[in-house]
């Protein structure tokens, strides 16, 4: 039993040991989505560049798959959209219809080329009529491979003396796998070749399929992981805490679309949701993706002006986001990320 003479010996020792510190609030990372995808060609060496110079640090590479065996850094296997291959007449016959996770795809795609053929095209702005900005671009840079945005990274972090981390998305494992191209063991090959292989790497590997996280796991990955979650159909559900919690046995983080965390209601922002708190109490980390400026991508009551290219008021996507707790953020503007998060 406390008598009263212990009970005031204790309250004087800590007294004397003054104020319990608070804790210091962890700084949630921005992700540069794509690069600086806003304002340059997605994936391209020039865009990420632009991005770490505003501030953002981790860049993010998607990742597909070359014929011979490569991994080059495109949004989607399908690159009719992004370089200029539609108007190389010595790839024309490579034009192709395909099913790609259940959806009927027609274009060029990443394994039907080599690398050193897939060099020789150049990259250009996937949103023109929104991004004409970035058009003017168009033309300049090529391909990269997973490997040269590694190595980007890293000098870019000694160039402006801070760490710069990647967060390389696996795209349609599944599908690679059935060419005989599985990505897993190629992207974990590229971590260890370059010393990122552990928890304390400045390294996440997303995806949206759950088997390949945790395919990556039994290999030897021990580089952080995170499942990625939209605001349709999904894997797992996120929406409630057993789901969550169920992430948290193969992933230490959690991508979900940011309205997923910041809900739309009547035509602007409402309350933010359970999902980060239900999270954090599972031990994950939470990463909500992507944030862009322009009005198409803003609920109506944050738009400004008349063009669906004008920018909004996405500031207030930001500091919503940023004031229910999320440990980083995805946006195609990472600098307009950065400043909002100092702000």
């Amino acid at each position: 039993m406390i008598t009263r003479r212990t009970l005031a010996a204790m309250t004087l020792a800590t007294a004397a040991a003054g104020p319990v510190p608070a804790k210091t609030p962890v700084r949630p990372i921005v992700i540069a989505h794509r690069g600086a995808s806003g304002e340059r060609p997605e994936h391209t060496l020039t865009g990420y560049t632009l991005a770490i110079d505003e501030g953002a640090d981790f860049i993010e590479p998607d990742l597909c798959c070359t014929k011979d065996g490569h991994l080059v850094v495109r949004h989607e296997n399908e690159i009719g959209g992004t370089t200029d291959v539609a108007g190389r007449p010595e790839f024309a016959s490579r034009k192709a219809e395909k099913v790609i996770d259940g959806e009927k795809v027609t274009g060029w795609f990443t394994e039907d080329f080599t690398l050193a053929e897939l060099k020789t095209l150049r990259a250009r702005e996937r949103l023109p009529a929104l991004r004409p900005g970035s058009a003017r671009f168009d033309g300049l840079a090529a391909i990269p491979t997973f490997q040269e945005v590694l190595d980007l990274a890293k000098a870019e972090g000694r160039r402006v003396g801070r760490e710069i981390g990647t967060y390389p998305e696996m795209k349609h494992p599944a599908y690679f796998a059935g060419l005989g191209l599985p990505l897993e063991g190629r992207v974990l090959d590229a971590l260890k070749t370059n010393g990122l292989n552990s928890r304390t790497a400045p390294v996440f590997v997303q995806c949206f399929e759950v088997e390949p996280l945790k395919a990556f796991a039994r290999l030897g990955g021990r580089a952080r992981r995170v499942m990625l979650v939209s605001q349709g159909p999904a894997p797992v559900d996120v929406k409630s805490a057993a789901g969550i919690k169920a992430v948290a046995a193969f992933a230490e983080g959690l991508g979900p679309e940011w309205p997923l965390v910041v809900p739309t209601a009547d035509g602007g922002l409402g309350p933010a949701t359970a999902l980060v708190k239900d999270a954090h109490a599972a031990g994950l980390q939470v990463h909500p993706w992507t944030v862009r400026a322009e009005n198409v991508f803003l609920p109506p009551k944050l738009r400004r002006g008349t063009s669906p290219a004008d920018h909004g008021d996405v500031e207030a996507v930001f500091k919503a986001l940023y004031a229910a707790g999320v440990d980083g953020l995805f946006s195609d503007f990472p600098g307009l990320a950065a400043q909002a998060r100092e702000r």
